[in-house]
């Protein structure tokens, strides 16, 4: 941006009184006004933005009286009114002032709970457009706008705030995006996600430097991202980078908030995880960088639904100070308190246009300025809400879709929330995916015994009987056995119960219908034969969900059986309970090296991760049928067979010459058979007779612990299925 002198003069009456009450001067701090050191400067872009003269600074609220902007340097706070307010945005530029420079709000106004309004300009507030943080939060009494000790919101509290609150830093931009050659789209049908912790995928990582554990750097080193790509996925999904707050009673129990589902800054990345923090945005974008070198995107896992003020009773960190009433949903008849469909204390108010904007804003500045590839969206049911509910034509999805940028990333919907109606699977417009917990439930449910044939066939079809509307494909459905909210794999196979104990509660945090099973004991055993089926149980689990129609997202370390222990909400656990393990046993080298196996076999074989939904009609002019399901006695599964919840053994025929694009010609592509067995006895499998072939190849046998099948059987051949396994042959000729 450049300098300018324009001066947009606002009649009296638009500019509300000042209130009585002054701030008084933070203990530590020496604070003085400036009033000659800033110009008029502009409303946009809303935050701060240097233009290598100076800096503009541009806040938005439409309740305010008056805002400060307090520039910090040693002990010292120097304070300058914004002058301008345009298009409810104050505005005002300061020579002289870049990057390095640390900042904060006061922003002034009624301080009337009653009517939806917290105005305290005791209380140093984050800028809601900060590209950087620098600091921790102290909870200190002081950080509450009322007085805390009190209990009671109504009151007003006029201890400054300023140095328990982390201070917003105005950053220099300039980045040389060094290997962006590597940088390549990954279409949506050929997407492999990997679900992982910035911190906890590195801190016990021998081949990581020491110093760089647990950060973006350490990341985005060589032998992390070749050990993610060698896996074969396309694409890491990070938990949450944004900046957030550790809650103040975890802290109480000396535990800390290490999933980071608790933001407070929706432009800067967590200072906590950077080796150089005052240069942590740099680190931040080198890390993307290397990633892209090696050829896979990132997804950021983004937390717009809610911010780490809470309730009524919360702190006043940012939003709920510069114009609460219009940043967050509130009661219509009460607006002293919260709608709370998050089951955090707030929720963002989606149904704001500027709260929109600041929201697309902050999504377009990580796509566009930072090269983030896509977003899954946390309790997306949320964005979507309007104030009759849910709404697939919501004002912020509208907004997204229409975005040019926006439209061209991956979007990626967690479609529920604690609100009425708050369960959407498949409710989301084209254009998006979604995280189908229809599939994790009903795949744990088949290998433990629990659920028949004809609930687990449209879940390794894409779920086509939920997302298949609106020409939307196949890769909208989002398959996962586990993500970080839950067991992990090897502990479904191992516990029959949770066991949070760390976590402080009582063990009464978490779910407690995990639809898991221990084969047997619960938790570590000798017993061999119990380890030998936890191993097949888990070779089981991975080869339903990468073999399935859909996108598999992989949880980080479910590769090699990591364990937490029996923990499955270990979103407290900063340390080895939740940290990934690198000393890895046979065991966990064999099952790492079969889940590479899958992956490689889903890469080269696109029948397994078409586009299309598959329907199972037939094609009389191509005398063809995409999916054909088959009993074990080798003929097509009929009605009474998908009826009987006896029949635990079947198999899914996907015929290679089906169609693959709205063509209608035949397609080239391999034919495979996956035949799957929840029985708990071995079952003689008929290998189907398939007029364009006349042996099966075993491709995967989950029964071998380690190995690669070399075997061929003829059409018609009878094979011995093991309980509880699964196999995957191709056709021959």
């Amino acid at each position: 941006m450049t300098d300018t002198n324009e001066t947009l003069e606002l009649p009296p009456e638009t500019k509300p009184a000042e209130p009585a009450a002054k701030p008084q001067a933070a203990p530590g701090y020496n604070v003085f006004n400036d009033t000659k050191a800033v110009r008029e400067g502009l409303p946009y872009p809303l935050g701060s933005c240097w233009d290598g003269h100076g800096t503009n600074f541009a806040l938005f609220s439409a309740n305010a009286t008056k805002v400060e902007v307090c520039l910090f340097d040693g002990d010292t706070e120097r304070r300058i009114e914004l002058p301008e307010y345009t298009d409810e945005v104050f505005h005002g530029y300061i020579p002289d002032i870049g990057p390095g420079t640390f900042y904060g709000y006061r922003v002034y106004g009624p301080y009337e709970p009653e009517n939806g309004h917290r105005f305290n300009p005791n209380k140093l507030l984050l800028d809601p457009y900060a590209r950087a943080h620098a600091g921790l939060l102290t909870w200190d009494p002081a950080v509450f706008g009322y007085v805390m000790e009190s209990g009671d919101d109504t009151t007003f509290d006029e201890r400054d705030s300023a140095r328990f609150v982390p201070k917003c830093v105005v950053v220099d931009p300039d980045f040389d995006w060094k290997g962006e050659p590597g940088r390549k789209f990954v279409p949506w049908d050929q997407a492999i996600i990997y679900e992982t912790h910035v911190k906890g995928f590195t801190k016990l990582h021998p081949d990581v430097p020491e110093h760089l554990r647990g950060t973006y750097a350490g990341f985005g080193t060589k032998p992390v991202v070749d050990y993610i790509s060698s896996l074969g996925v396309t694409a890491v999904e990070l938990l949450p980078i944004h900046t957030f707050v550790n809650d103040s009673y975890l802290l109480d129990k000396n535990l800390v908030n290490y999933w980071g589902y608790n933001t407070i800054g929706f432009f800067a990345p967590d200072p906590r995880y950077a080796a150089d923090v005052p240069n942590s945005l740099r680190e931040f974008k080198e890390m993307v960088a290397r990633l892209h070198d090696v050829g896979l995107a990132v997804i950021l896992d983004v937390v717009y639904n809610h911010t780490a003020e809470g309730n009524e009773l919360g702190p006043t960190l940012s939003f709920k100070g510069i114009d609460n009433a219009s940043y967050y949903r509130l009661l219509p008849e009460q607006k002293r308190y919260y709608i709370n469909d998050t089951g955090t204390g707030n929720t963002v108010n989606l149904t704001h246009p500027r709260v929109i904007q600041m929201v697309n804003d902050s999504l377009r500045y990580w796509a566009g300025e930072m090269h983030i590839d896509g977003f899954r969206f946390d309790l997306g049911t949320i964005l979507a809400r309007e104030h009759y509910g849910f709404d697939e034509q919501s004002g912020f999805l509208k907004s997204v879709m229409q975005d040019p940028l926006l439209s061209s990333v991956k979007l990626i919907a967690e479609p529920w929330d604690c609100g009425p109606g708050g369960y959407q699977v498949g409710g989301f417009p084209p254009g998006w995916a979604e995280w189908n917990d229809k599939f994790r439930d009903t795949a744990r449910d088949y290998w433990r015994g629990e659920a028949p044939a004809a609930a687990l066939a449209p879940r390794l079809s894409a779920s086509g009987d939920v997302f298949n509307r609106q020409g939307r494909r196949a890769w909208a459905s989002v398959n996962f056995i586990t993500a970080h909210d839950g067991f992990t794999l090897n502990d479904w196979a191992s516990y029959n119960d949770k066991h949070n104990e760390a976590n402080g509660e009582d063990n009464r945090d978490g779910h407690s219908d995990n639809r898991s099973w221990n084969c047997g004991a619960e938790g570590p055993t000798d017993d061999e034969t119990i380890l030998s089926l936890r191993e097949r149980q888990k070779r089981n689990m991975l080869a339903t969900l990468l073999l399935a129609q859909g996108t598999p997202m992989l949880l980080a370390g479910d590769e090699f059986g990591r364990t937490q222990n029996g923990n499955n909400n270990a979103y407290c656990q900063d340390n080895e309970i939740s940290w990934v393990h690198w000393d890895h046993d046979e065991a966990a080298q064999h099952l790492r090296a079969f889940t590479q196996r899958l992956l490689e076999l889903r890469r080269t074989t696109p029948t397994l991760r078409r586009s299309r939904f598959l329907t199972g009609q037939y094609d009389e002019t191509l005398d063809v049928r995409d999916v054909t399901w088959i009993n074990a006695n080798g003929g097509e599964m009929q009605q009474e067979h998908w009826d009987d919840s006896n029949v635990k053994c079947f198999g899914m025929l996907l015929d290679g010459r089906a169609q693959t694009t709205g063509i209608r010609r035949l397609g080239e592509e391999a034919t495979v058979l996956l035949v799957l067995n929840g029985f708990d006895g071995m079952v003689e499998f008929t290998l189907p007779e398939v007029p364009h072939g006349t042996k099966w190849s075993l491709l995967i046998d989950t029964n071998l612990p380690h190995g690669v099948p070399d075997e061929e059987f003829e059409c018609g051949a009878a094979y011995q299925v093991t309980a509880r396994s699964v196999l995957l042959f191709k056709l021959g000729k």
